[in-house]
């Protein structure tokens, strides 16, 4: 692969993690809110919550790709 497109590759994965990033601060905003009603609905807060876990590996193997492979 050549530089050029290597560069391509990394920005179009930097704009994912940003936008991956965000849905992730905007779902834990929501399962706080949620979670400050007096009679929180406990399964919306429980999908909430797995929709975070499922970014937070996307968000872990996206960085990982940005990541040099280095030997030690």
């Amino acid at each position: 692969m050549d530089n050029e497109s290597q560069v391509d590759e990394n920005a179009g994965v930097r704009e994912e993690l940003a936008r991956l990033r965000l849905e992730h601060q905007d779902l834990d905003a929501a399962v706080l809110a949620l979670q400050s009603l007096a009679r929180p609905d406990q399964l919306q807060v429980a999908r909430l919550k797995k929709r975070k876990l499922v970014l937070r590996d996307q968000i872990a193997k996206l960085e990982n790709r940005l990541t040099p492979d280095l030997i030690a």
